[in-house]
């Protein structure tokens, strides 16, 4: 039995190795062994396969339109020219400017430093004769890219899709550690309590709710369930604290009662 071609709005898991044809050099990878290779590895940045929903445009459109013509499990391999990935290199958007501007601005210029001016980002390309040379091009403009991609999986069951749709907006806490409910037209989520404090965590729910809506859109209640638990130390401490406080507030009485006692004594 053939397997079933890739379509628009399938649910896909790739991993991909993203380089320069000119050059050879890596830019992206999902593939964290690669990123140390190539000296690109962030930390705290998760490397795992990455959740693509065909021309949905999650992923550059180029790349994007080749994935229906690919196999799941198969490296396979698209070339990108400049017009359709980066745009070619404008010389208009290539700059001097004055070297005392940018350490007014608190910033100290280096050779391939991307640097914020006037809300615009920029690579320092050249510094000397108090002068630096700054290009306002993407930093990928004018190259053409290859792009290395193996569709590790394509989901088909609702309730995976949902899941990781879930992992998609929160993927640094393992989606097992959520309980995800789906009946007849209500799906609710419980978060676990590291999720809980994690930085943008209500915009991540909007987002979750945002892409169940567009993709289920028979889904007409999203809830998201947090159960704050109290720590069994930090009961104990609280009961402790509690009855020195209780022993506090009755050893005054106990004390009058005996100075009383002494005072009738002959």
């Amino acid at each position: 039995m053939s397997e079933m071609p890739i379509e628009k709005g399938d649910f896909l898991l790739i991993s991909y190795v993203g380089k320069v044809k000119e050059t050879n050099d890596v830019f992206d990878t999902t593939i964290e062994d690669v990123a140390r290779k190539e000296k690109l590895y962030k930390e705290g940045e998760i490397y795992e396969p990455k959740l693509v929903v065909v021309g949905e445009g999650w992923v550059l459109k180029a790349l994007d339109e080749s994935l229906i013509s690919f196999e799941t499990g198969k490296k396979n391999s698209v070339e990108i020219p400049p017009e359709k990935a980066f745009g070619t290199r404008a010389p208009e958007k290539v700059r001097m400017m004055p070297l005392r501007r940018l350490i007014a601005k608190g910033i100290t210029p280096q050779l391939g430093m991307r640097v914020e001016i006037d809300n615009k980002l920029a690579t320092v390309r050249t510094i000397g004769a108090g002068r630096v040379q700054l290009d306002f091009n993407p930093p990928l403009a004018g190259k053409t890219l290859i792009y290395e991609v193996t569709i590790e999986k394509k989901i088909d069951e609702k309730a995976e899709k949902l899941a990781t749709l879930v992992h998609r907006r929160i993927p640094s806490v393992d989606i097992k550690k959520f309980d995800l409910k789906l009946t007849q037209n209500t799906f609710t989520l419980t978060l676990p309590e590291e999720a809980f404090y994690i930085e943008g965590v209500q915009l991540a729910k909007r987002g979750i709710a945002m892409d169940i809506q567009k993709f289920f859109p028979e889904i007409a209640t999203i809830k998201f369930v947090e159960t704050f638990k109290k720590k069994e130390a930090e009961a104990k401490e609280e009961e402790e604290e509690e009855l020195k406080k209780e022993a506090k507030e009755t050893s005054p009485a106990i004390k009058k009662v005996k100075n009383t006692h002494t005072q009738k004594q002959p």
